[in-house]
């Protein structure tokens, strides 16, 4: 007889400080987590959150999250990404990632499900392509901070993804988890970088984010 399915159950990101996060910076960003990173797990589903701490303003690193059709810039393993003609960034609209060798995954296929500008929130659903990352789901979103004269940004990162068969809820985690970190590290590379080469010096700071969010200086 087969086991009955178990009830879905709510993540509960909230509750736990991801590793790279102060008391302080948590106790601050609870609502966000609790707002755009809590899902719903069913049988063979498994979430994680994860955070990076950016010593940048978050402006420019919103500028850099929220180019749907650039993920290259910062997003390891991705060898092209392709946007249909007169693409605009819009809920809705898709992109077709290449990925390098050497990983289970060849192409993916993903949707922009939020862009909030305001908020400074992001997220894409995978919805085809040669991978195993089936019903993944992410959201990114970004948060500045400032004390005592000092500006860093917290960047939080959750994903929901299916279990394959033949893997466990642990493998399945560690692995998407690895991806996810490896990307946020360079992100923090890139925003770091950016902001060291004077990007953000009050006299040019304005023309270059505005050159970040609608230009293509990405490529």
């Amino acid at each position: 007889m087969a086991e009955p399915e178990s009830e879905p159950t709510t993540t509960t990101h909230h509750l736990t400080i991801p590793p790279g996060l102060t008391q302080d910076e948590f106790h601050e960003l609870t609502p966000s987590i609790t707002q755009y990173h809590t899902y719903t797990l069913g049988q063979g589903k498994c979430s994680s959150l994860l955070a990076q701490r950016i010593n940048s303003p978050s402006d420019l690193v919103w500028s850099i999250v929220r180019r749907f059709d650039k993920p290259q810039t910062y997003k390891h393993f991705i060898k092209s990404c392709a946007v249909k003609d007169n693409f605009q960034m819009v809920v809705g609209c898709t992109r077709d990632v290449n990925v390098i060798s050497g990983l289970p995954a060849a192409t993916s296929t993903e949707r922009l499900d939020i862009l909030n500008d305001n908020e400074k929130v992001t997220g894409f659903s995978i919805i085809g392509g040669e991978h195993r990352l089936t019903n993944y789901r992410s959201v990114t979103t970004v948060h500045g901070f400032e004390r005592d004269g000092k500006i860093w940004t917290v960047v939080l990162e959750s994903y929901v993804v299916d279990v394959p068969e033949g893997n466990t809820e642990e493998d399945t985690r560690l692995f998407a988890d690895t991806v996810v970190r490896l990307n946020l590290q360079k992100l923090a590379t890139v925003a770091e970088g950016l902001a060291r080469d004077g990007v953000c010096n009050k006299s040019q700071g304005l023309i270059m984010l505005q050159s970040l969010y609608f230009s293509d200086v990405w490529n």
